[in-house]
C-alpha cells in the first residue's frame, strides 16, 4: 500500500490561498507550535504568546502574495512575522512579564549543553538550571535574545535566521556568538553557574 502524499507548504499555501480552509487549518497545524514556541521564548507570556500566534495566521491569510519561497523556507518567513509582532507587543507590555514554564522545551537544550559541558552543573537541579537559564535569556537586550532563541531554541541555522532578521550571516555569528557570552555573564551575577565563568570554553556548549 502506498505510503500517503503529505502537501508541501507551497502546496498547501496556493490551495489555502484559493479558499480551501482545510489547507490553511494543515499550515497551522504545522506551524503553529514553531511560531508559538518563538514568541514564548523571546516575552516569557502565554498570553502575548498565544496573540502573537493569531495575528501571525491572521496575516498569513491576508498577505499570503508577500511569501516567496525563493527567499527561504515558509516556517521561517512565519518567524519574521512573529518577531516582528513579538517586538510591537515587548514595546507595549514593558517591563517583561512574568515568566512561564511552558518556555522549558527550548531552554532545556540549553540545560543539556551545560551539563555536558560541566559536572558541577549536575549539583543543580534541572528546575533550578532551566530557571536560570530563562530569567539569564530573557534579561539579554533583544538584539542578542532573538538571534539565541531562533538559533539555539528554535534551531534555525545561521542563514534561516539571517532571513528572518533581514541580516548577513555574519551578523548572526557575531551576535550569537556576543549572546552567549552575555548569557554566561548574566548566569554568572545571578551567582549559579560560577564554573562556567573559569572555563575559558565556556561558550563552546552553545555552538
Amino acid at each position: 500500500m502506498a505510503e500517503p502524499v503529505i502537501p508541501s507548504d507551497g502546496e498547501l499555501l496556493r490551495l489555502m490561498v484559493a479558499g480551501d480552509e482545510p489547507a490553511f487549518t494543515a499550515l497551522y497545524r504545522r506551524h503553529q507550535g514553531f511560531v508559538y514556541r518563538f514568541a514564548l521564548s523571546m516575552s516569557g507570556s502565554t498570553d502575548l504568546a498565544e496573540e502573537v500566534t493569531q495575528e501571525v495566521f491572521l496575516a498569513l491569510i491576508r498577505q499570503a502574495h508577500r511569501y516567496d519561497p525563493a527567499r527561504g523556507a515558509l516556517e521561517a518567513y512565519l518567524c519574521g512575522m512573529a518577531r516582528n509582532q513579538v517586538l510591537r507587543l515587548l514595546a507595549r507590555e514593558r517591563p517583561y512579564v512574568p515568566l512561564v514554564e511552558e518556555a522549558e522545551e527550548g531552554q532545556a537544550v540549553l540545560l543539556t549543553q551545560l551539563i555536558a559541558h560541566d559536572d558541577q552543573f549536575r549539583d543543580c537541579t534541572r528546575n533550578e538550571v532551566i530557571r536560570s537559564v530563562r530569567q539569564a535569556v530573557l534579561a539579554l537586550p533583544t538584539l542578542y535574545r532573538e538571534v539565541l532563541v531562533l538559533c539555539d531554541f528554535q534551531e534555525l541555522s545561521h542563514a534561516e535566521a539571517a532571513l528572518v532578521l533581514d541580516c548577513p550571516v555574519g551578523t548572526v555569528n557575531s551576535r550569537l556568538h556576543r549572546a552567549h557570552a552575555l548569557l554566561l555573564k548574566r548566569l554568572r551575577v545571578m551567582g549559579r553557574f560560577d564554573s562556567a565563568a573559569q572555563d575559558t570554553q565556556g561558550t563552546r556548549c552553545f555552538a
